[in-house]
């Protein structure tokens, strides 16, 4: 199986190339960078910390969408959503990791999938993708009128967004649980003299410092009782190999949107349309 990496020089392009590299069944067939990225050039094995393989990063993304059968992606929201329409063209099955992506977003990636497969999961993490399905279902059999829901996550002191896009696909899981919209439910922040909990609210809380990779638990919290649901990773290589498996799962698969739930074969119908 052809991958392709876009974004290979960032963080999570290196540990997805040397995944597919250490994997006896795939081929890296090239890596994009940007134009003004510093790694133009390089050496994709050597991005990736092992030896050179004799192909170059390039910033010519169309060609390496062009030769892959499936390409891995973890950049920007934009750049995710051009990229996408790019391998909608080329009928080439493409995998997202972008975080961040609002309505707009969601239903252009929806309208894209029509022409090709694209899997997109805020978390490629395995472990994750299962306390999704935990939370959802423990959402839906604890009244909430009985039973509060918080969200706690805590990432490390550079990352950008909050709360991360693994706390929200769970504040997400809890709410389809329950049957609810997670904007009408969800409490972001708390601050001042806020007054009761009103039943049925999802709260967030946020913390960040160190170098933490990334720790979520989920907390169902009830008179005399409490459940708590988490995951703590704690090497980044989780997310690539995740990611690599669902590259080698979603290629020659029809078109439609699909996601961790359906690599893990945790759901009978693809999200599509």
């Amino acid at each position: 199986m052809k991958i392709g990496v876009l974004g290979c020089a960032g963080r999570m392009g290196r540990s997805v190339m040397a995944e597919v590299l250490a994997d006896g069944h795939c081929d890296l067939i090239g890596g994009s960078v940007r134009s003004d990225s510093p790694a133009l050039g390089h050496d994709l094995g050597s991005l990736a910390g092992l030896a050179g393989i004799g192909i170059a990063a390039t910033d010519d993304v169309r060609s390496v969408i062009d030769r892959a059968d499936v390409v891995v992606e973890f950049t920007t929201p934009e750049a995710s959503l051009a990229h996408a329409a790019l391998s909608a063209q080329a009928g080439t099955a493409h995998v997202l990791g972008a975080t961040g992506l609002d309505d707009a977003a969601h239903a252009a990636l929806r309208d894209l999938s029509a022409r090709t497969p694209l899997l997109w999961a805020a978390n490629m993490s395995q472990g994750v993708n299962l306390l999704l399905s935990a939370v959802e279902q423990v959402a839906r059999a604890l009244a909430p009128d009985l039973f509060d829901i918080e969200v706690v996550e805590m990432h490390h002191r550079d990352k950008v967004d909050a709360p991360s896009g693994t706390a929200l696909a769970l504040g997400e899981a809890a709410a389809r649980g329950r049957a609810v919209a997670l904007p009408e439910a969800a409490r972001l922040s708390r601050e001042g003299l806020t007054g009761a909990r009103p039943h049925g609210e999802i709260g967030f809380a946020t913390l960040r410092g160190g170098d933490v990779v990334g720790e979520h638990v989920v907390i169902f919290a009830g008179k005399g009782e409490r459940i708590e649901l988490g995951h703590r990773a704690t090497d980044r290589r989780i997310f690539a190999r995740g990611a690599v498996r669902a590259a080698t799962w979603l290629a020659g698969r029809p078109p439609g949107l699909y996601d961790m739930l359906d690599v893990l074969g945790m759901r009978d119908t693809r999200r599509s349309g």
